[in-house]
């Protein structure tokens, strides 16, 4: 046999076909930085112009006209084409800009392509505008750290995901030391415009950082970002000015791509029950739309649960002569409940096995949850007023946490109030469990708010549904369904005859498909018992090898798997919808700058339709601020957009809901939305929610 000496290393990893095949780059990606996202039909125009117009009304917040009187008299401003400007117009668009940009918050599908936007307006307009991007988000503005980016560095991060180019943070500029930092940043660098891309904290700072520098002549401009969908723009008439967030919708493809996936493992392992929580601390919106690419068998959606009112518990109260206002909301008891109830409706029909997709904030739609976070946020935030220092600081352990609260019920102290904490409230918390209780004693984020994501709510509520089916199962209420002719091919095996055993043991034999298990056979002992009162057993003997594989397949055996979808979906690469809408907010960004707009959201009207339907328009950030409780003061923010419960999308999938639970024999109604595919035409054009809400 002929021996051959191996080739070097070196000589192996030189080769042009090796470097190609483990090259960082790969095929997809190459692919993308090479795409052109089409431009808004405005941005074609050789000079872009600002209009305003009346058509869109707002309810201005006295606290927002008090704290930001240069701003918050904004128009909406449409952004217009010129085909022949004059000289004047081609001038002042064409000088040369100093501007900086920056990443706030979390990451979310399309950051990138938002500085590419702008770039390529920018030096399109003026090769010799300079573009800065601040790194590691406000802290970068804060403390002067910046890159100048350059050709080189947008063309490597066209079209991909994450913040990877300058990075992000969460630092707020929300003080007047930090505001008089981020002046002398810009100041140093003679910008005159500031961009901030962030969520609806990070755009209530772009507010507060226009009125600041407005006397400084530097504009600031915000750019609605966040995977939760939760920045949805409308006038006080529900005229639709931004329908969408960009990153929402590659976030809910990415979630709802791998949920898929564990729809089709569910069916083919017939064995468990896959519990998702996807991302949505506040808002819905991700689970709604991983429900309508998906059809997964439950979809809570928090809204709807707020909205929820027990009849039953109501006309009770109203047969006594009273009204229970507890009967209005949802609580944990009844919520597990009603899991419980489509996990026993499935199991009648044999399937021992599905999907429930729960969004992480659905905590906040639970009154009495809802209660005790509200109580507990003003505990914390009045004990650090109070003592000036840190209750989380102060208290390290679960016990020491609960000490405290405690001495609130018993009313000992000076700082003490009796009635923010009660007996009953004392109660209440101490029946959760340990994990939960720890959960919402956690410290609250940055911005105040409680932490949904480090909350096991998923573990929470399918302890309840565990124990409530034990509870069904020992009652006889929950078993699984024996499909018909199984049955009688198992007992025709043994020479039995299904007609004279099945009436004893099935409450529907023999017309079912699937057969359900009397309720009173609730364990081997009752069914022997069954048997031997029907005369059909002798006492003494044992029941049937077949009757007991039976019962035993009868007897469902409640696995669960546990899933969390969020950072993944904000790392994602962008889909092709959520590319083509960041570009055109970078582009929409430029005509704001360099037509002098200031504490304006840059957007696109008519996301909800077409590409040639869209429309890029700046919105004044001011009038869409709202006094909110937040780590226990209130304070102007932009208020969040929930779920509307009389749209499209939410009134069809409301709709679906019995088919897509298919508690019937027929097959699953599982939809497969297939991975994230750049290259292929087969990916809908933009959200199922959006698609559906445009019609």
């Amino acid at each position: 046999m002929k021996s051959t000496t191996p080739v070097s290393m070196d000589a192996l990893l030189s080769r042009p076909e090796i470097k190609r095949i483990v090259d960082r780059v790969s095929p997809e990606e190459e692919e993308r930085r090479t795409y052109a996202p089409p431009r808004c039909k405005a941005f074609a125009r050789p000079v872009t112009i600002l209009k305003e117009t009346n058509e869109y009304s707002f309810f201005k917040d006295l606290e927002a006209k008090a704290k930001l009187p240069h701003i918050i008299d904004n128009p909406v401003q449409t952004i217009v084409g010129v085909t022949n400007p004059d000289q004047t117009q081609l001038d002042h668009y064409t000088r040369e800009l100093r501007i900086g940009i920056v990443f706030s918050g979390g990451p979310a599908p399309g950051g990138h392509n938002v500085i590419a936007g702008l770039f390529d307006a920018m030096k399109k307009a003026n090769p010799n505008s300079t573009l800065y991007g601040f790194f590691l988000g406000p802290d970068g503005v804060i403390e002067g750290q910046y890159i100048e980016i350059t050709e080189p560095i947008i063309n490597r991060y066209r079209n991909m995901g994450g913040f990877s180019m300058i990075r992000t943070g969460r630092t707020k500029i929300d003080s007047s030391a930090k505001t008089k930092q981020a002046r002398e940043t810009c100041l140093k660098l003679k910008l005159n415009a500031l961009v901030i891309v962030g969520g609806d904290d990070s755009n209530t700072n772009a507010a507060f950082l226009a009125e600041e520098l407005y006397k400084d002549g530097i504009q600031v401009i915000g750019v609605p970002k966040t995977i939760d969908g939760d920045i949805q723009v409308r006038d006080s008439q529900g005229k639709i000015l931004c329908a969408m967030s960009f990153g929402y919708h590659t976030a809910a493809r990415s979630f709802a791509r791998n949920i898929g996936g564990l729809c089709v493992d569910s069916s083919s392992d017939v064995k468990y029950w896959h519990i998702c929580k996807v991302m949505g601390r506040v808002a819905s919106h991700l689970a709604l739309e991983v429900a309508l690419q998906t059809h997964a068998n439950l979809t809570l959606i928090g809204e709807d649960l707020a909205d929820y009112v027990d009849e039953e518990r109501l006309a009770k109260a109203k047969a006594e002569g009273t009204t229970d206002y507890s009967a209005y909301g949802m609580t944990l008891r009844h919520l597990s409940r009603m899991i419980c109830d489509a996990i026993i409706r499935r199991a009648k029909v044999g399937k021992n096995y599905g999907v429930i997709v729960i969004p992480e904030g659905v905590l906040e739609y639970i009154n009495e949850i809802q209660l005790i976070i509200t109580k507990l946020n003003t505990i914390i935030a009045d004990y650090n007023h109070t003592h000036d220092k840190d209750f989380h600081t102060a208290f390290t352990t679960l016990e020491s946490k609960l000490e405290y609260l405690r001495r609130l019920v018993r009313g000992i102290g000076p700082d003490i109030s009796p009635a923010l904490w009660n007996a009953r409230d004392d109660e209440l918390f101490n029946d959760m469990p340990e994990f939960f209780q720890k959960g919402l004693l956690l410290e609250r984020d940055s911005h105040g708010n409680f932490q949904f994501s480090q909350v096991e709510t998923d573990h929470v509520i399918m302890r309840m549904v565990k124990d409530y089916l034990n509870i069904q199962k020992e009652k006889g209420l929950y078993s699984l369904g024996v499909e018909r002719s199984y049955f009688n091919s198992m007992l025709e095996r043994e020479g039995l005859d299904p007609a004279i055993y099945g009436p004893i043991m099935f409450e529907n034999y023999p017309d079912g498909e699937y057969l359900r298990i009397k309720n009173t056979i609730m364990s081997m002992k009752t069914l022997k018992q069954a048997f031997s009162r029907s005369g059909k057993l002798d006492p003494e003997a044992g029941l049937p090898s077949a009757i007991e594989k039976i019962y035993k397949k009868s007897v469902p055996k409640f696995k669960t798997q546990t899933h969390f979808f969020g950072y993944d979906g904000r790392g994602g690469d962008p889909t092709r919808f959520d590319c083509d809408y960041t570009y055109n907010l970078g582009q929409t960004v430029f005509s704001l700058v360099v037509n002098g707009a200031t504490g304006q959201m840059a957007a696109i009207k008519n996301l909800e339709q077409e590409f040639p339907k869209w429309e890029p328009i700046g919105i004044p950030i001011a009038p869409l601020m709202r006094l909110e409780e937040r780590a226990g003061r209130m304070t102007l923010v932009i208020e969040k957009s929930l779920v509307d419960l009389e749209s499209n999308a939410f009134r069809v999938s409301k709709a679906l809901r019995e088919k897509w639970l298919a508690a019937t024999p027929e097959n699953d109604d599982y939809r497969s939305p297939g991975p994230i595919r750049f290259t292929g035409k087969s990916e809908e054009e933009r959200p199922i929610t959006l698609m559906l809400n445009s019609i």
